[in-house]
């Protein structure tokens, strides 16, 4: 997903992530410098839907605007890939178990 904030933000005259900032605490979202620092300039790692819902409705946007799908940066596995993935998950029965202690400690390094 390519993150398209700061573009969707030009379209309705909104240059600084500063304004940006200040509509949406009049909403009711409180984000500090950084955060908006990463949202306005770069990729969010995470963004919370309840804060997607907000910048939506200061934007007047819905998501599809701000969250632009990229499909030709998705890998896909091709047959023999899958395949070997599925047999060594099920040769293996799965993950190891590791035992766990009933104080909720953790066991000793092996």
């Amino acid at each position: 997903m390519k993150w398209n904030l700061r573009l969707a933000a030009a379209n309705r005259g909104i240059w600084k992530a500063s304004d940006l900032q200040r509509m949406l605490a009049e909403h009711g979202l409180a984000i500090s410098a950084g955060k908006m620092s990463g949202l306005w300039s770069g990729e969010p790692a995470s963004i919370k839907l309840a804060d997607l819902n907000v910048i939506c409705a200061v934007l007047g946007c819905g998501p599809e605007e701000l969250l632009i799908p990229e499909p030709e940066k998705v890998k896909r596995l091709d047959e023999q890939q899958v395949t070997a993935t599925a047999a060594s998950a099920s040769s293996s029965g799965g993950p190891p178990v590791t035992p766990k202690r009933r104080d909720g400690r953790s066991l000793p390094p092996a």
